[in-house]
């Protein structure tokens, strides 16, 4: 399969006539994507959970721990935990994304986090969202996804509830002015 585009580091943004429950009205971060698939994290959809939670679930102690909240970041393995941040923290097994843009699931980060070592900017997510090769592609093409280059202000700095309407104005997009209706001339 030929990609003419990469997705990689982009916002997925969720069309009206997009009538999954898991994605409706989502923003999806693209983490990867290749010839063989994509996957990213839903981070606009907060879970009624907090960091603290889960780390008081692993035992983890601190005396350091952000308020940060935990988001349903899609339907595969929802009870695996990804860590998307900001950061250098490298000596950790991890992925990078984009220049300073990291993606983890090793539990050292979170002890770091506890300790007020880990990273600033942070998005901790249950679950991922994952396309088989040619399948986001095909979504694209068929209207499904609004695609939206991806910045660190956006990603790491804007509430979850503004960040559809931020990511679609990005692109002079109003959501409030797209509707799921098509015609036909």
């Amino acid at each position: 399969m030929d990609i003419t585009s990469n997705f990689k580091h982009h916002f997925l943004l969720a069309m009206p006539q997009l009538n999954d429950p898991w994605f409706s009205h989502c923003v999806c971060y693209i983490c990867d994507h290749d010839e063989n698939g994509s996957m990213g994290l839903v981070i606009n959809k907060p879970l009624n959970m907090a960091l603290e939670d889960i780390l008081s679930e692993l035992h983890i102690r601190g005396e350091s721990i952000p308020t940060q909240p935990v988001l349903q970041g899609g339907p595969v393995s929802p009870e695996q935990g990804f860590i998307l941040y900001q950061g250098s923290h490298s000596d950790m097994q991890n992925m990078e994304i984009a220049n300073n843009i990291r993606l983890t699931t090793s539990k050292d980060i979170l002890q770091n986090i506890a300790d007020g070592a880990g990273p600033e900017h942070l998005i901790v997510c249950l679950g991922y969202a994952g396309w088989e090769a040619g399948q986001l592609e095909a979504e694209i093409a068929a209207n499904s996804w609004l695609t939206i280059p991806a910045d660190e202000e956006l990603l790491f700095h804007t509430p979850t509830k503004d960040l559809a309407q931020a990511a679609a104005k990005k692109l002079g997009v109003d959501l409030n002015l797209i509707t799921s209706q098509s015609g036909h001339a």
